[in-house]
């Protein structure tokens, strides 16, 4: 029985380890039915919210992309009450308009992951998710807004291509990716996404660009990642400081309701 509770979950991506934005914060650790979540969960308060914190690679990161338990991580946000995630994550561009240092909202993805459990579908248990719009359109509002007012490079209404990692990609698979139309790359947005939507928990991805994917003949290294990162972390957390305390507990968004016509 899980004594804490919070309203909106931050799974802090490559870069993001901390949650030094909490006050009052306490570290807690929830058993799921999936096995151990990525990390310890931090609960702690911002501008009046109840909010926890869970970095999805470990604090020390650790845990690769294809190994997140990311049911596990999403049931504990769920058994903690939380009904809203905002998920920061470091992507690759696929345009040459979308540049480095700069964040994307995407608004659909394309999974090209391989071998990870992606539902909480189970004997007995069939769940038919619609993922048709696989974001809450109110938490993309307030990410919009707060981008406008401060000036921020937002690309809207972009495609996420998930990939397996760890490793990067060749040169094929980068212009194939490319070729599909999508905008940006990255390995950890699926099965997270689709995951909440069956918890019924709204969820927004805020992708930091740290390169331009091998596609431009240039190799993408992890300190480049790490380094782009490092330089637009104040921007991310300035971003989820401002926009959590307009964040209303009351939903009008099919994130609610998701599993209402989704069960057999």
């Amino acid at each position: 029985m899980v004594n804490d509770t919070a309203e909106i979950g931050i799974f802090g991506g490559t870069g993001i380890y901390d949650s030094e934005i909490l006050q009052n914060s306490k570290e807690i650790t929830i058993e799921t039915p999936y096995g151990k979540t990525s990390d310890a969960i931090t609960v702690g308060e911002l501008n009046g919210k109840k909010v926890a914190f869970m970095p999805r690679h470990g604090k020390k990161h650790s845990i690769p992309p294809h190994m997140i338990n990311y049911c596990a991580n999403i049931w504990a946000f769920k058994e903690l009450g939380i009904t809203r995630i905002i998920s920061p994550s470091a992507v690759g561009s696929l345009k040459k308009e979308i540049k480095p240092g700069e964040f994307v909202l995407p608004t659909q993805f394309i999974d090209f992951t391989k071998s990870r459990r992606n539902s909480f579908s189970e004997d007995g248990r069939v769940i038919h998710i619609s993922v048709a719009d696989p974001f809450c359109p109110e938490l993309q509002e307030i990410v919009s807004i707060v981008a406008n007012n401060h000036d921020i490079s937002l690309h809207k209404d972009c495609t996420y291509t998930c990939i397996e990692g760890p490793r990067f990609s060749t040169k094929a698979e980068s212009r194939f990716y490319k070729s599909t139309g999508a905008d940006i790359i990255g390995m950890t947005l699926v099965p997270e996404c689709q995951l909440a939507r069956e918890a019924q928990i709204c969820y927004v991805s805020i992708s930091t660009v740290t390169d331009y994917d091998v596609w431009a003949d240039r190799p993408v290294s992890a300190g480049e990642v790490v380094k782009t990162l490092q330089e637009n972390v104040s921007k991310t957390r300035g971003i989820m400081e401002i926009m959590i305390p307009s964040i209303s507990r009351e939903r009008n968004c099919i994130c609610a309701t998701s599993l209402k016509e989704a069960i057999y």
